[in-house]
Formats: C-alpha cells, structure tokens, sequence
C-alpha cells in the first residue's frame, strides 16, 4: 500500500511539472525571481541554494540571470510547489502573498504581493493556469 501511495505522488509531481510551460517560466516567471521589488530583497537573494521548499540555483559569479540547465532546475522546483490550473492552491503564489489578499499567514521574506492584482503575481497566476 506504501508503494502504491508513493508510485501516486510521484506520478501527481510528474503529471504537475509535464502540464506547466517550461518556456513561459523562463521568460516571463523567472525573472520575476530576480526582480528588486521596492522594501523587500530580491526572492533569489533568500531561496538561493536556501534550505526552504522553494530554492533557487545560485547564479554563477557575475551572472545576471542562470543558464538553461539552470532554469530547468528552477522550473522542476518551482513545478512542485503549484497546483496547474489552481493558483490559489500553489505555494508558489500563497506564500509571497499577502494574508488581506488570500495569502498565507507567514512568509519569512515578507509580503512580496501586496494583492492579487500585482503585475508580477499576475503573470504568475497566468504561469499556472495555462494548463499545456
């Protein structure tokens, strides 16, 4: 019964990050991460190789933005903390949010979306629900 329960979470995480796109995650997602956003540090400052759930690959020396096989790494990371097609379900959402806005309780880098109506939470929503 272990097995069977395991087998099922692996295939729920695979089933996840197979129906979101890794492109828009690169070019709209991602940067997001590395984006300065006014009285809060940058999210890759904090979830850099961090041990949270969401970590991010350290850039290499000098690097403003991370190579392919590193995006990659990001996008399986960032896959396992959404819900397709949910995004208020998605860690990857609630956790930055705002608790007035629907968001999480607590977020030890702040509030990085003050409401859901924040460009960059948009664009992160639209990420999820596109479902591929």
């Amino acid at each position: 019964m272990k097995s069977l329960a395991l087998l099922s979470m692996v295939l729920a995480v695979l089933a996840s990050a197979q129906s979101l796109d890794y492109q828009t995650y690169k070019t709209t997602v991602e940067p997001i991460f590395l984006k300065k956003r006014p009285t809060h540090a940058r999210c890759v400052v904090c979830h850099e190789a961090a041990n949270y759930p969401f970590r991010l690959e350290p850039l290499d020396k000098g690097a403003a933005t991370w190579t392919d096989a590193q995006s990659h790494k990001n996008f399986e990371m960032a896959s396992h903390l959404v819900k397709p097609g949910a995004p208020m379900a998605s860690l990857l959402l609630v956790q930055p949010l705002a608790h007035s806005a629907g968001g999480a309780e607590f977020h030890s880098g702040g509030r990085q979306f003050a409401s859901q109506d924040d460009p960059d939470w948009r664009v992160l929503a639209a990420w999820v629900k596109t479902e591929h």
